[in-house]
């Protein structure tokens, strides 16, 4: 019995540490999951604690596993780790049951898994923490107590300190469409093998004040107009496809007129990109590199492009800037091409040639000077790109308002 309990500490341990150290490669991922299970229930007030509570958590799941195969305070680590995989598995059973969200992201984005398969993985889990509670008393520390804590504190530094990075420079391994070397406007295609779903239209009537759904298949014997006052029509999902969605979703690009500018920015023989969804990182602390790349890419003739989610204050700070121009985008789209807010991007006619967080915007000098000059401004210019209406039509705006 004893090496069994051995054994599922080390299965179970390495499973923690394992998903912990996942999912802390990038903090943002697990947020914005929790984010969207905080939607489902109604408490988006809980959205500001969602990076926090991330954090926390990916360190937590790598302390512990660690914790556990070094046998360290085994009676509070393994009732600790009880209590989160019964959470884990209250999360990934709610996902299995109502297919919301569509992915728990328990192991990121990296390893993507089914919500019935993580469900599963949780409750078998649960059995296995439960033994190791029972029969606690066949584990013993592996080191001294002074080299078991000497140990878990390099973890618990390790735990955070890669997130730490993360956070400010970018995931370690990128797991995301945006990775570098990606083509955007391919992962924008509908995957070759993409099974679509199976639906069937379904009608809403109402007779004798109840509603009634039926498809052609199956019209009512008594049908008629009089007895049923139609409602509405709608797809109704017979049988779910499989990889019926491009890895990339969402990249719609535009100007203040709303038009679309994603396919002109993409087509650019090569294109620079910041992509700010916000500007909780103050503009100031990034001005000064930013002009550094903006100089650079000027000096190409590279066309710059500023893509937001806010867009009043994104024109305020980069109105100084003639050369940039200003595109809104959704913010969930921002969010899956940056993990660092903000993030700048080299496009070669819409492949990701580097990109880095504002931290280390000066990396992408170096590669912008190696990029031969591009078409003169003036012959830019000539095309009229949709972006550079905007810019015409604003100013004409603001030239009759001031008249």
């Amino acid at each position: 019995m004893k090496a069994t309990i051995n054994i599922i500490r080390v299965i179970v341990g390495v499973l923690f540490i394992f998903s912990g150290l996942v999912k802390a490669n990038d903090p943002h991922g697990l947020s914005y999951k929790m984010q969207e299970f905080f939607e489902i229930w109604h408490m988006s007030q809980f959205n500001d604690w969602s990076l926090t509570l991330s954090v926390a958590m990916n360190a937590f799941e790598i302390i512990a596993g660690f914790a556990l195969l070094l046998g360290w305070r085994i009676k509070l680590v393994s009732w600790l780790l009880l209590l989160l995989i019964i959470f884990f598995t209250f999360l990934t059973g709610y996902t299995y049951i109502t297919g919301k969200p569509k992915n728990c992201g328990c192991f990121g984005d990296c390893l993507l898994i089914t919500s019935k398969a993580s469900f599963l993985k949780d409750v078998a889990l649960t059995i296995l923490i439960s033994l190791l509670i029972g029969f606690r008393g066949y584990i013993k520390p592996l080191f001294s107590s002074k080299i078991n804590i000497i140990v878990m504190l390099l973890v618990t530094l390790l735990s955070f300190g890669m997130q730490w990075y993360a956070l400010n420079y970018l995931p370690f391994v990128d797991c995301l469409p945006f990775k570098k070397g990606a083509n955007i406007p391919e992962k924008m295609k509908m995957p070759a093998d993409a099974i679509p779903d199976s639906t069937v239209i379904t009608f809403v009537y109402e007779k004798a004040g109840q509603k009634v759904e039926f498809t052609a298949d199956n019209f009512p014997a008594d049908f008629s107009a009089d007895v049923y006052k139609f409602i509405s029509r709608y797809d109704k999902v017979v049988k779910e496809g499989k990889n019926n969605e491009p890895p990339i979703k969402g990249l719609s690009l535009s100007g203040i007129t709303n038009q679309d500018s994603t396919q002109f920015v993409l087509e650019q023989p090569y294109t620079v990109l910041f992509f700010c969804e916000n500007f909780s990182t103050p503009f100031t602390t990034w001005k000064t590199d930013f002009e550094k790349v903006y100089a650079a890419a000027n000096e190409k003739k590279i066309p710059v492009y500023a893509i937001t989610s806010s867009m009043e204050e994104a024109m305020k700070n980069f109105s100084p800037y003639t050369g940039v121009q200003v595109l809104k985008c959704d913010y969930t789209a921002i969010r899956t091409a940056a993990r660092v807010n903000p993030t700048v991007y080299l496009l070669k006619k819409g492949t990701i040639v580097d990109k880095y967080g504002y931290r280390q915007f000066n990396k992408i000098i170096p590669i912008l000077t190696k990029v031969p000059v591009q078409k003169s401004a003036a012959a830019i210019d000539q095309i009229i790109p949709v972006p550079h209406f905007d810019r015409i039509i604003k100013e004409k705006i603001d030239s009759i308002k001031n008249n």
